[in-house]
């Protein structure tokens, strides 16, 4: 596999939502399939693609940790720069993707970005912040975040400083995969369909 191997689904023409994944699951696991499949049935065009640890794990089996930072910029450098000219462009993903895609938004030029799950800071870290370059970010974004998630709740986030153009829509007792407790009586299906329709208003505006 090489870093421009791409699964694309959903409509040819109307925005693109390039997402990246994780640090430990591949970009057609479970999660990354449903939150594609929700966006491409609301008339999005999702883009999904690899690091190269990951293509790498997916070839011999290993598992192993992700790429140094330029790398992982680099390969979203690389994306970026392959789908843009063919209409609204948002990139983003879940938690390590998203968050790097939000380091090389402005400097792509991208319309917009997307965080799922953004890792502010490692859990039961709250000091090692990862909100710098946030609190400048001039491309429009949208982060989703589970009110339970420990890289991030609504109390410490509200006290980031993050700038204007961010805008985060908190997810009812979801955690870091937006998965919510049983006796919340609310419903993984429902925070991800609630994901999607917030990702699919916030890229329609943008056209």
């Amino acid at each position: 596999m090489s870093a421009l191997d791409l699964l694309t689904e959903g409509p040819a023409a109307g925005p693109t939502i390039a997402l990246a994944h994780g640090a430990g699951a591949a970009m057609d696991s479970d999660w990354m399939n449903d939150i594609s499949a929700a966006l491409a049935s609301r008339g999005l065009r999702v883009v999904r693609f690899e690091f190269p640890y990951m293509q790498r794990r997916r070839e011999d089996g290993k598992r192993r940790g992700p790429d140094r930072p330029p790398v992982l910029l680099a390969t979203w450098r690389t994306v970026a720069e392959t789908l843009a000219g063919a209409g609204t462009l948002v990139i983003g993903g879940k938690s390590m993707g998203g968050r790097i895609a939000s380091m090389v938004a402005d400097e792509c030029g991208v319309d917009g970005l997307v965080c799922m799950g953004y890792p502010f800071h490692p859990p039961r870290a709250p000091d090692k912040l990862r909100t710098a370059h946030l609190q400048d970010l001039r491309t429009p974004t949208l982060i989703l975040q589970g009110i339970r998630d420990p890289f991030g709740t609504p109390d410490e986030v509200a006290g980031y400083g993050l700038a204007g153009t961010i805008r985060i829509h908190w997810l009812e007792d979801g955690d870091h995969s937006f998965k919510p407790r049983v006796k919340s009586g609310r419903t993984l299906a429902q925070n991800m369909a609630e994901a999607a329709n917030e990702i699919s208003r916030f890229a329609e505006a943008l056209e």
